[in-house]
């Protein structure tokens, strides 16, 4: 399979290595009471965060480390479910109960979310696609279109006790 220009199509690792990698990676989360795993966006790299949504079948907090940027106030992240088919749990269960909280090397955060759209949407595409320059190929992988999801501030909604790890991708 060839991308655009000819140029080979990226090779994504198999889908159990995704799996264990983010395992391994929240378990060191895990291990070190959350002082290793997070880290902040460098000049040109991404950042990740612990995400905690609301279950959409289950009502329950379920949690998940996801890869960021920041754009002013607001986290974009992207739904590619390992560039698999199919979306993330955690965005499932964000589409059905967009208030969420996000935690950062430097603390908690109340947000809400919403999917990127039209000028926002390329906009924040661009920005990935800088640090990624294959991000398009990747993209191409998979049978549907990958959200950009935008994670603003909320107002209001404090932060509250630490709720239980949930496993890859966060459930329902």
């Amino acid at each position: 399979m060839t991308g655009e220009g000819g140029t080979k199509a990226p090779r994504v690792p198999p889908r159990w290595f995704v799996r264990l990698a983010w395992a391994v990676h929240r378990g060191l989360y895990r291990a070190f009471g959350g002082r290793v795993g997070l880290w902040r966006p460098g000049r040109k790299g991404w950042g990740t965060l612990r995400l905690t949504t609301t279950g959409r079948r289950t009502g329950r907090p379920r949690s998940v480390i996801i890869a960021y940027l920041e754009d002013g106030p607001d986290l974009v992240c992207l739904a590619m479910n390992g560039w698999g088919a199919g979306e993330p749990a955690w965005w499932l269960n964000l589409r059905a109960h967009p208030d969420a909280e996000v935690r950062l090397v430097d603390g908690r955060r109340p947000v809400r979310a919403h999917a990127a759209s039209g000028e926002e949407r390329t906009r924040l595409w661009a920005r990935w696609r800088a640090i990624d320059p294959n991000l398009d190929g990747f993209a191409a992988l998979r049978p549907s279109g990958t959200a950009v999801v935008v994670l603003a501030p909320r107002p209001g909604g404090g932060a509250g006790a630490e709720p239980a790890e949930a496993g890859v991708g966060g459930g329902g």
